[in-house]
């Protein structure tokens, strides 16, 4: 044991010895590239994955390097180049989504919309949501930011109306023509309503505690994975409100939470720009998932 220590020590002087300053810059570039990659992979179904494949891995190595077992290691040395081409089929969509945030995360607004109104279509959305909170009537609403939306909004109806919450609460009032599907405002407008929305494939509902998310986060999520829009979604069996943005989601608002949020999301826009680093993490807002009952 001692002799062990002692040797590990020796390992490790060796090391210090030849490290430089172009050796840390290599240490943390690798870092960051693994930092980037977690943090693309985390609360999917590709991280479930990504430990599966580690496992395995490890797995293999160890009992490819038995002295004993020569059949098994050429087995291994053989079909290796084959699951190291499989990783990126088994990982398309994560990889998909990683480069579509990394090209969004590289444009900068500098023009935003005037900050009146911003401010006017969030307080419609806000007092809107609130009553509808309290009607226990679903809704699903888009505010569009840089990203394009018309692929989606050619899925719906297209109204081009002033944004209103009395607009807003009659197209969610039950089974009316258009209150099956999203919404999707840009501005003062609202663009198209009953709109389709890609459905999230994540897997972040199914590791919720609650069981009354259905159809309308899961396209929650799915929007915000392909786009830096942000939705607001009012849930028809509880009457909990929640802003989703880039695969997070913020529940159990109030309209001072809710008010706050959307602020934090566009008053950036449309003062400054947004910040391109802050958008590709998420933004600020995500740090909490889930405010208390």
């Amino acid at each position: 044991m001692d002799e062990f220590i002692v040797n590990l020590i020796d390992s490790l002087g060796f090391i210090l010895q030849r490290l430089n300053w172009l050796s840390i810059l290599d240490l943390l570039l690798v870092t960051l590239v693994f930092f980037v990659i977690l943090r693309m992979l985390r609360d999917t179904q590709a991280m479930v994955l990504l430990r599966g494949v580690l496992l395995l891995v490890v797995l293999v190595s160890l009992l490819s390097s038995l002295a004993v077992l020569p059949a098994f290691s050429w087995l291994v040395k053989t079909t290796l180049p084959a699951l190291v081409l499989a990783i990126p089929v088994i990982f398309a969509p994560e990889i998909r989504r990683g480069l579509e945030r990394l090209g969004r995360a590289g444009f900068l607004r500098l023009n935003g919309k005037p900050t009146t109104e911003i401010q006017t279509t969030i307080n419609a959305v806000v007092s809107a949501a609130i009553r509808l909170s309290d009607r226990r009537h679903g809704a699903l609403i888009v505010i569009q930011r840089s990203d394009n939306l018309d692929e989606f909004i050619a899925t719906g109806v297209r109204l081009d109306a002033r944004v209103t919450p009395e607009l807003l609460l009659q197209v969610f009032y039950p089974n009316t023509p258009l209150h099956d599907g999203a919404v999707i405002l840009s501005g003062m407008q609202l663009l198209a309503a009953a709109c389709v929305m890609p459905l999230s494939a994540s897997g972040v509902l199914a590791h919720s505690p609650d069981r009354q998310m259905g159809l309308r986060h899961r396209a929650a999520l799915g929007i915000s994975e392909v786009s830096d829009a942000v939705t607001v979604v009012v849930s028809e069996e509880t009457g909990a409100i929640s802003v989703v943005h880039g695969g997070r989601m913020i529940r159990r608002l109030d309209q001072e939470r809710l008010l706050n949020i959307l602020m934090a999301f566009f008053y950036p826009l449309a003062q400054n720009g947004s910040n391109w680093f802050e958008r590709w993490l998420g933004g600020k807002p995500e740090s909490s998932k889930e405010s208390p009952k």
